[in-house]
């Protein structure tokens, strides 16, 4: 029976009541990942009450997590997020269960540890980890709740819901893994802390709905919300033809850690030479050089002191638009243009070069001057 002091509030709320308390409380849920995304909704989804929670992440507590982490304070700084999340969520809640998984979720465990669940919140930062939550719960025939933030937007979307037929997965959004550094990171573009407690309590907020039927799902649609218009639209997806068919054997052959690991390999191999802020501003005053940015359209600022601007999620389909010279490379931190270079080199064949520290080196000696 549920606890009625505890959960008073939601259960006189009209078509809740003890029925679906029930349902919250026989459910078993899997958030992977204890970041940003995963912290907020682990907390409502412990306060609603869903009976058994699988908490995964192989991370330390760091400071730099504090600012949208809230969950963790700064004594928390070098211990597992697993065991710091759990120890305060019992606090919260000692009528639930969690599960602690305190490592990665890869090809050899995603089967045996997804099945156990009846859905996935996935709270991660990289695309490997969405593609194979993906293709485990399509094979399993589990929903998953889609989440992700970058600057100040955000993105939350049911896949694979199995309650209703034929159901849109992340592979109708995008089919094909992009390879490793093609989209910038929150570590290089940043994030405003508030917004992924936003989209992590909107998960839980999905989660909610769909295990005791409430409401209206994110059914075939990506909601975004963008912060500093406190705007939210809708984009509706459909099946995609062009999706592969996910089976026992496509999931066999997937390297989830690396997608065209053979090109990978190779451009690992490729030396780039790193130049300095300052080799950069004597080659601007150079003629025959040519300054390629790669960050994504929408990162600010503009750079008037560059030739082009391919982001790096098109470069692959923009090597013509590059010269038959050497091209040097910036973006926002030094990390992606690193791994253009070595595409560019691989591909075109000319000399590359990587400005070390990026745009933000790149300010900060021009401040200096």
């Amino acid at each position: 029976m549920p606890d009625f002091k505890r959960y008073i509030r939601q259960l006189i709320l009209p078509g809740f009541g003890a029925d679906a308390q029930r349902k919250l409380a026989e459910a078993k849920v899997l958030i992977v990942g204890m970041g940003g995304l995963g912290c907020p909704a682990l907390q409502y989804l412990a306060g609603a009450g869903i009976g058994s929670i699988g908490i995964m992440d192989a991370d330390e507590v760091s400071l730099s997590n504090l600012h949208r982490q809230v969950l963790f304070d700064e004594f928390d700084i070098g211990q597992l997020k697993v065991s710091v999340a759990a120890r305060k969520i019992t606090k919260l809640n000692s009528g639930i269960q969690l599960i602690e998984f305190p490592f990665q979720l890869n090809k050899e465990n995603a089967f045996a540890i997804i099945e156990q669940f009846d859905c996935v919140v996935d709270a991660t930062d990289n695309f490997s980890a969405k593609y194979l939550i993906n293709d485990t719960c399509v094979l399993l025939k589990k929903a998953w709740v889609y989440g992700a933030v970058s600057g100040y937007e955000g993105q939350v979307a049911v896949m694979n819901n199995i309650h209703i037929p034929d159901p849109v997965h992340y592979r109708h959004l995008f089919p094909q893994q992009p390879l490793r550094n093609e989209f910038a990171s929150c570590e290089e573009t940043g994030v405003i802390g508030v917004l992924p407690g936003i989209i992590g309590t909107m998960q839980a907020a999905e989660v909610i709905k769909w295990i005791t039927g409430l409401g209206k799902l994110q059914n075939g649609l990506l909601l975004n919300y963008h912060f500093l218009s406190g705007s939210w639209y809708e984009i509706a997806l459909t099946p995609n033809p062009e999706t592969p068919v996910i089976d026992e054997s496509f999931f066999n052959k997937m390297n989830y850690n690396m997608e065209c690991a053979n090109e990978e390999e190779e451009m690992e191999d490729i030396d780039i030479t790193e130049i300095d802020v300052r080799q950069l501003l004597k080659i601007q005053e150079e003629p025959g050089h040519f300054i390629l940015d790669v960050r994504e359209l929408h990162e600010y600022p503009s750079l008037d002191f560059v030739h082009a601007r391919i982001p790096m999620s098109v470069l692959k389909e923009s090597l013509d638009q590059l010269p038959q010279q050497p091209v040097y490379i910036i973006c926002h931190q030094g990390i992606r243009s690193v791994y253009a270079a070595q595409y560019i080199k691989l591909h075109k064949g000319v000399e590359t070069f990587s400005v070390k520290g990026g745009l933000t080196a790149y300010f900060n000696a021009v401040d200096h001057e």
